[in-house]
């Protein structure tokens, strides 16, 4: 195959607009075009063509921005070794072209994590001195008692890690479940919290991140919206990078 093309349905696929399969299935529909043209299957795109579907103009730009928000089951890794871990999370979501987590949630944890192929977004949200808020729902195995709530809020010393945790917010919900948003991302932070004050957490939901919310069923995910995007960006413009 001469390498300057591309099988029409790879196209889609590499745009982000669909499966290979499901390109087959618009392409046999006629509802794609070449330069204006209904194409037959197994057509080919060169460098110069331009690809529609339902009369949109369809973009295959390496540099083309992707931005997923996924709700997270329970048991899926958040790791881009796909070779070594068999539940990670890219073969989970099965993107059509590449992408990464930004940050990590818990195997045994569930809910809204983003995924995109902007590394300079991923720096920019990772880095806790920029204070970006991550929201949690958390239920443990006892009462939640008023000098949890203080103890939480006002910092814990993670010993293993070397570090206290800073201020956050928490508020109790029922007798079991409480709300915390933190600004830091430490290595199974809310967990080690609860464990220093002899609390067990029986299930974690990370519920939004900065300014997106967790809006879709377990296992799925969807784009973010402008207005989201734009939110993210303006909240974003001042923050440094985690490489300087």
């Amino acid at each position: 195959m001469d390498p300057m093309t591309t099988r029409l349905n790879k196209y889609l696929s590499e745009a982000g607009h669909c499966s290979r399969r499901a390109a087959d299935k618009l392409i046999d529909e006629g509802r794609v075009t070449i330069n204006d043209v209904v194409p037959e299957m197994g057509t080919k795109v060169i460098p110069g063509d331009e690809v529609k579907v339902d009369g949109k103009t369809i973009l295959n730009d390496a540099k083309k921005r992707t931005y997923i928000a996924f709700n997270k089951p329970i048991g899926i890794v958040c790791t881009t070794d796909t070779g070594v871990e068999k539940n990670n999370i890219i073969d989970y979501i099965n993107y059509p072209t590449r992408i990464f987590p930004i940050g990590r949630l818990d195997k045994d944890s569930e809910g809204l994590i983003l995924l995109t192929n902007d590394g300079d977004i991923v720096n920019k949200i990772l880095r806790a001195s920029n204070n970006h808020e991550k929201e949690y729902i958390v239920r443990v195995d006892k009462p939640i008692s008023q000098t949890f709530v203080q103890r939480m809020s006002a910092g814990i010393p993670l010993e293993e890690l070397g570090k206290t945790t800073k201020f956050c917010s928490v508020e109790k919900l029922s007798v079991f479940e409480f709300k915390i948003i933190l600004t830091q991302g430490l290595n199974r932070q809310i967990r080690r919290m609860c464990e220093y004050l002899n609390y067990e957490v029986q299930s974690l939901k990370r519920t939004r991140i900065m300014n997106i919310l967790q809006k879709c069923e377990a296992g799925t995910y969807r784009d973010l919206t402008d207005e989201e995007l734009n939110t993210l960006n303006e909240t974003l413009k001042d923050s440094k990078k985690a490489i300087e």
